[in-house]
């Protein structure tokens, strides 16, 4: 079994996925717009150039996404995605790049239990969490 998420935009997803392609390294391996799709073509109205499905692999999970209509969308609120780094300058670097134009709801600091721990919305209304982990005794 695999636990895959599948996020939602509001019309901003194929810049959402770009933005995390080119600064976490990510990759596109699928995208395809509303006007893309076969026939018969069942397109809501002023999506044809939203994203019909994304999906990438960042890290070793693979994360899906689509455009809804901008009036169904709401950002995410009780879910975040959790993004585990290697060292206290990426996980501060990732929190500058998300901290532009988001909304922070704990700023990046010390923990118990992490060395760089921090919780934010981006730009796109995708919640993280930027962790690098403190080292815990077995």
């Amino acid at each position: 079994m695999k636990l895959q998420p599948y996020l939602n935009y509001g019309g901003n997803c194929a810049e959402a996925f770009r933005f995390y392609e080119e600064h976490l390294g990510g990759k596109i391996n699928f995208m395809m717009t509303f006007a893309q799709m076969p026939e018969p073509k069942q397109i809501p109205p002023g999506m044809e150039n939203g994203v019909l499905h994304v999906s990438m692999i960042l890290g070793e999970t693979v994360v899906m996404a689509s455009d809804v209509q901008p009036e169904r969308f709401q950002p995410m609120r009780s879910a975040y995605l959790s993004l585990s780094v290697d060292s206290d300058q990426e996980a501060e670097r990732i929190y500058k790049l998300f901290e532009e134009g988001g909304e922070i709801f704990t700023p990046i600091q010390e923990t118990f239990f992490a060395t760089r721990f921090a919780m934010l919305r981006d730009k796109f209304g995708t919640s993280w969490m930027v962790v690098h982990n403190r080292p815990m005794p077995s």
